[in-house]
């Protein structure tokens, strides 16, 4: 999908029955039974199928093969999601797809990886984040009722796409430099998850200790969570030492400036369960967009963690769009199919789902 959006020609390929994905709703685009018989499309399926032709193939059989080998002879990139040996025994093992085009980029995309023991499992998002450590730093500590929790999003998933099409693009710019001609890449869910952990696992290399969940905070700054106000949580985020003081003014209690607790942000994660209670009640009760108690006005610097809009509301609705910012920067959301595009254009890419 990111291909397409850079402006390559996506073709995809869908078992028989389409893939399963389409039927995961609701909610539904167009009416469930359709205009014409034709049944409708899962908002899940546009969401993450847009830029995208499609056909449907049974690789189980010759002539399908053969419409795939033509795709591939003169395409660019192949993606695909197989189980580990699958396209293999289909007829496309990495021989016979250097025969067809030995300038092609094969990315394939696992739950496991290519070899290991689990090498022959299904990869799902939900299990992986589970697996990978992703859930145990995720969600309000057992003390707070909280227990392990996944993203709301499938983001394993999404991660290791991004991974996927930074490898492609850099096979692509190898070939263009004459550096190498066809590559195969292979990037799984799990090494992708555990890629994500950046801070998280570097921490608990560094300290052998296994980082804890602390629900909306941070385990490296502080302050850096949501705190209860009159009319509902904001969203608070001090990220420089220069920010600090200005926080401290903005909020009204400017001793915690010289307190030597507070000095740093080490004293300041050193400290935390000290600290917090006094932001927490200097909120709480108060309105969120008066964010200076003292003079009884907001502050609107910009260097400051709490500007105006710079303190993000805590609410229990999605609303689109989310902000000012992300209408002025061209975000949009649309309800409509993704629309079919002209195939003049070399394929750029030929995706394969298993």
């Amino acid at each position: 999908m990111l291909l397409g959006d850079l402006g390559a020609d996506v073709i995809k390929v869908e078992p028989p029955e389409g893939d399963s994905s389409r039927g995961w709703g609701p909610p539904w685009i167009g009416d469930r039974a359709g205009a014409r018989g034709e049944p409708g499309v899962a908002a899940y399926f546009a969401a993450v199928n847009r830029n995208k032709r499609s056909l449907r193939l049974d690789l189980r059989n010759d002539r399908s093969r053969q419409v795939l080998s033509r795709l591939l002879e003169r395409s660019d990139v192949l993606v695909e999601n197989f189980r580990v040996g699958r396209l293999a025994s289909l007829g496309f093992d990495d021989t016979a797809l250097a025969r067809l085009n030995r300038d092609l980029v094969h990315l394939a995309i696992s739950g496991y990886g290519a070899d290991g023991p689990d090498a022959a499992r299904p990869g799902y998002d939900f299990v992986i984040q589970a697996e990978a450590g992703l859930m145990s730093i995720t969600g309000f500590a057992d003390d707070e009722g909280g227990h392990p929790t996944k993203v709301g999003v499938a983001i394993s998933d999404v991660v290791t796409g991004l991974f996927g099409v930074v490898s492609i693009l850099g096979a692509l710019l190898g070939r263009e430099r004459a550096a190498a001609r066809g590559q195969r890449i292979d990037v799984s869910i799990l090494e992708s998850t555990l890629a994500v952990l950046i801070n998280q696992a570097q921490n608990a290399f560094v300290s052998g200790v296994a980082p804890r969940r602390l629900g909306n905070a941070h385990p490296n700054i502080v302050p850096y969570e949501t705190f209860a106000t009159g009319d509902g949580n904001i969203a608070i985020a001090v990220g420089s030492e220069r920010q600090w003081p200005r926080f401290c003014e903005a909020l009204g209690l400017p001793a915690l400036v010289d307190d030597p607790r507070f000095a740093t942000n080490a004293d300041r994660v050193t400290n935390r369960s000290v600290l917090r209670p006094f932001v927490a009640e200097r909120l709480s009760g108060r309105p969120r967009t008066r964010t200076s108690p003292a003079a009884g006005s907001t502050t609107s610097s910009r260097h400051s963690p709490c500007p105006r809009r710079g303190l993000a509301r805590w609410t229990y609705r999605f609303t689109i769009p989310c902000s000012e910012q992300s209408a002025r920067s061209g975000s949009r959301s649309s309800c409509r199919p993704p629309r079919r595009r002209s195939a003049r254009r070399r394929p750029c890419s030929a995706s394969t789902a298993g």
